[in-house]
């Protein structure tokens, strides 16, 4: 069994036991998190699309951990006046393991 669902304005395709990466979700390490907004139940040849959620659908997971993902530098310059501007950035993120697709 599979489900699509949507979490931080994107869409993880998921089936029980995955370790997913994704936009930071509050909590600890340990915490269960439950996402209502399903797009997608699939089983087999078997698929339940929602418009735009499966209604009474939930993907239910655990929080592994809370990381800061790779920095990522920003720079803008301007050829021959000397203006140089960086600007770095670390994504907050979260691993979350799937216990159940309901």
């Amino acid at each position: 069994m599979y489900a699509v669902f949507a979490s931080g304005g994107k869409q993880f395709k998921v089936q029980e036991q995955d370790v997913v990466t994704m936009e930071r979700v509050a909590g600890d390490a340990g915490a269960k998190v439950t996402f209502t907004e399903v797009l997608a139940i699939g089983e087999g040849a078997d698929l339940k699309l929602g418009t735009p959620f499966v209604e009474g659908a939930k993907v239910e997971g655990e929080i592994v951990e809370q990381f800061r993902g790779a920095k990522l530098i920003a720079f803008k310059m301007k050829r021959r006046k000397g203006y140089r501007r960086r600007k770095g950035h670390r994504q907050e993120l979260t691993k979350v393991k799937i216990t159940s697709i309901a």
